[in-house]
C-alpha cells in the first residue's frame, strides 16, 4: 500500500483529495498539512512513499519544499499539484527533483493513477523535456557580445525581474522559490557580473535593451 501525504492550503479541496485516495485500496493517507511549516515538521514523521505537494502555499513554496524534502527524504517522490500550467513552476519543479506535476483540474482516475505511477518510480514529466532543460543549464549559449553568458536560464530570468524592479519577496513569488534561496541566486549573479549592488543590475539591464532598441531586435523582458 502506498503511503500519501497531502499538502495543499485549501482544505476543502485537501479533504476531497484524501478522501479519494482513501476510497482506493491501494493507497493510505497517513498526513496532512496545509502550510510549508507544518509540511517540514510532520511529513519526516510520517514517513511517506509519496508527498502531494500545491506549489502555491500561503508560507512559501510547494516547489521549495520539495527540494527541502527531497534533501532530508531522498526516497521520496514528490507529486506537484497546481491550478494554472506554468513553464517556469515546471521547470522549478524540475530542478527540485519531483516526479509529476499535474493541474487540479486533472480527472479522478488520473490522479490516482499518477500517484500510484510515480509510487512505482516513474516520471510524469517528459523525459524530452527534462533533458532540454538540463542541457540549457549545463551547456548555456555563450557568446561574446552577450553580457549574460555566464548565467544560468533560471538567473537570466532573475536578472530580468530585477531590471524590472520587483523586490526579492515578488521575485521568490514569481519562480517559486523561497526568498532565501533568490537572495543567493542574486548574489550569484553579481558575482558573475562583477558587480556589489542590484542597482547596477538594474542599469546593464536598461543598457542592454538601449542596444536592443537601437538594433531593432525584440526584448526578451517578460511582460507581466
Amino acid at each position: 500500500m502506498v503511503r500519501v501525504f497531502l499538502v495543499e492550503d485549501h482544505e476543502v479541496v485537501r479533504r476531497g483529495i484524501a478522501r479519494l485516495l482513501a476510497e482506493d485500496e491501494r493507497f493510505e493517507v497517513v498526513g496532512e498539512a496545509g502550510t510549508a511549516e507544518d509540511a517540514r515538521t510532520r511529513v519526516p514523521i510520517a514517513s511517506p512513499d509519496v508527498a502531494l505537494l500545491d506549489v502555491r502555499l500561503p508560507d512559501g513554496s510547494g516547489v521549495e519544499l520539495c527540494r527541502e524534502l527531497r534533501a532530508a527524504i531522498p526516497a521520496l517522490r514528490c507529486l506537484m499539484l497546481t491550478s494554472y500550467a506554468d513553464d517556469e513552476a515546471l521547470f522549478a519543479s524540475i530542478m527540485a527533483g519531483a516526479s509529476g506535476y499535474l493541474l487540479k483540474r486533472v480527472r479522478v482516475d488520473e490522479l490516482l493513477n499518477a500517484v500510484a505511477r510515480v509510487a512505482a518510480g516513474e516520471s510524469l514529466i517528459d523525459p524530452a523535456l527534462t533533458s532540454r532543460l538540463i542541457e540549457r543549464i549545463r551547456h548555456p549559449v555563450a557568446s561574446d557580445d552577450d553580457p549574460l553568458a555566464a548565467l544560468s536560464p533560471q538567473e537570466r530570468r532573475i536578472f530580468d525581474l530585477i531590471v524590472e524592479g520587483k523586490t526579492n519577496r515578488e521575485i521568490a513569488a514569481t519562480v517559486f522559490l523561497a526568498e532565501k534561496t533568490v537572495k543567493n541566486y542574486v548574489s550569484n549573479i553579481l558575482a558573475k557580473l562583477g558587480m556589489h549592488h542590484r542597482s547596477e543590475i538594474a542599469a546593464l539591464g536598461a543598457r542592454l535593451e538601449e542596444r536592443r532598441r537601437v538594433r531593432g531586435e525584440a526584448s526578451p523582458l517578460p511582460d507581466d
